[in-house]
């Protein structure tokens, strides 16, 4: 394995319901910055995928679609999950890897609703709102941080974790897409933040090399929600830094598919031809050097 890599971990951030073209007038300093060390870059959401949070974050841990993984909506039931596991979980199982998923919606954690999403990281971690309000979640999403703040502060040989933030889609349904929206938004990029703070005071740190993955799973009309094939809906993104991510350099079609692909890759593993894979990692394909999206900029 390349020196670069030795010691590779990943760290994968959902923010649930992100519009794109809403970041560039927002305050995301932590969202820029990994995009300004390698990329941002939008993904639709393909045409045989609803465009509803169940499906999309199914297909982004699994590396696979829907017609593979079962998942049609927002209930988890007919899911082919024992077949197509999510990263932490296959990491976990087959790869002898420490893992960990975090978040507070409940089918992506608990048996409820054709759930959990995440079968069996080594740590598994669950916020329950105290109520469904926009207030609620953003209450649900610091204590997801904090929690994840703990883990990798605790586990020195965690490899890999997804912790999942899903106040600013919970705002959008409530509120639309205005002033709170943009706030919730905000307030997600401050708990990134925290989050990448969390890597940087690990103990063996300096010996640690760190991918870091943020993703959104669709958009948003402007009156709030989403499930139709609007282009504000369909639109969703991907950012990343890392070892072999070179800084403005977007990796060409990327897919949902494609980020669990990646967090293979990044730590050194091939995965398995008979897990039949629908993404690709980040550097496995062209780029293009022209369509790297940071603060309403375009970088090349």
């Amino acid at each position: 394995m390349n020196a670069a890599t030795d010691n590779p971990r990943v760290l994968v951030v959902g923010i649930d319901g992100v519009r794109l073209d809403l970041l560039p007038e927002l305050d995301t300093p932590h969202l820029d910055g990994i995009a300004r060390a390698g990329f941002l870059a939008p993904v639709e959401v393909d045409a045989a995928t609803p465009t509803m949070s169940g499906p999309c974050w199914t297909t982004i841990v699994t590396g696979v679609g829907v017609a593979k993984h079962g998942v049609w909506g927002n209930r988890l039931d007919g899911n082919r999950l024992d077949v197509f596991p999510d990263f932490t979980t296959r990491l976990a199982a087959d790869c002898g890897r420490r893992t960990f998923a975090v978040g507070g919606w409940a089918p992506l954690f608990l048996a409820q609703q054709g759930g959990p999403l995440f079968v069996a990281p080594t740590r598994l971690g669950y916020v329950a709102p105290r109520e469904d309000t926009p207030e609620a979640w953003e209450e649900v999403d610091d204590r997801v941080t904090a929690d994840a703040e703990h883990l990798l502060a605790l586990d020195e040989e965690l490899h890999a974790g997804f912790i999942y933030l899903g106040a600013v889609d919970e705002t959008a349904h409530f509120l639309g897409c205005d002033k709170e929206y943009r706030q919730a938004i905000e307030a997600a990029d401050r708990r990134l933040g925290r989050l990448l703070a969390a890597v940087a005071r690990r103990p063996g740190h300096a010996a640690e090399q760190w991918t870091v993955i943020v993703v959104t799973d669709h958009g948003h009309r402007d009156e709030g929600g989403h499930g139709g094939r609007s282009p504000l809906e369909r639109t969703a993104w991907i950012a990343a830094r890392g070892p072999g991510l070179a800084a403005g350099v977007v990796p060409a079609s990327l897919h949902h598919a494609d980020v669990a692909a990646h967090v293979f890759t990044a730590l050194g593993i091939t995965p398995d031809l008979h897990w039949t894979l629908d993404g690709t990692a980040f550097t496995c394909r062209e780029a293009d050097r022209t369509k790297s999206v940071v603060s309403g900029r375009i970088h090349g």
